[in-house]
Formats: structure tokens, sequence, C-alpha cells
């Protein structure tokens, strides 16, 4: 299995209906590439630990079979009509990427 983590943080002029779009694209056009077997997409959960970082606006988790299937969902059209539509949302995104 390989797990895909992304997080984003939004340039500052960005608006709550940004946000929301945002959240909504990672649902909807990212969970329709037919290489991810689960995604989750939401907020930061707020949690009060040092250890916690909530300092991004948005995070997604997608699931892979294999690194072949993430490769696959970043040069499906889908990911690029994600991106089109998003891109100047952001100000940062970091992934971390892990196989099980």
């Amino acid at each position: 299995m390989f797990v895909h983590n992304v997080f984003f943080w939004l340039k500052p002029e960005s608006t709550t209906q940004q946000r929301d779009q945002l959240l909504a694209d990672c649902r909807e056009i990212l969970g329709a590439i037919s290489s991810v077997r689960k995604l989750h997409a939401g907020l930061p959960a707020g949690t009060p630990r040092r250890v916690v970082d909530n300092s991004y606006a948005v995070g997604i988790t997608v699931v892979f079979d294999d690194a072949a299937g993430h490769d696959a969902y970043h040069v499906d059209p889908l990911h690029d009509s994600f991106l089109a539509r998003n891109n100047d949302v952001w100000d940062r995104v970091t992934v971390y990427d892990f196989i099980e």
C-alpha cells in the first residue's frame, strides 16, 4: 500500500469559499482518479498538543495499491484539472508519502 499525505497552506488573501472549493475538489476530482483506493480530505482538527502542526488549511490522505498507482495519479488528466482549478489558492504544499 502507498499512502500519499498532502497539506495545503493557503495564501493570506484566500477566502473561506476558496478553501471550501479546494476541499470539495480534493474529494470530487482527485477522488475520481481510477488508481485511488481511498481518499480522506479535511480541515485541521485543532488538536492541542505540542507535537501537532495545525497551521495548514486543508489536508488530504490518498491511498493507492502501490507506487505505480501513485505515479498514475500524478499524470491523470483529473489531477491536472485539480491543479488548474486550485493552484492560485495555495501558498505552500507539503507532501509526506509512505509505503506499508
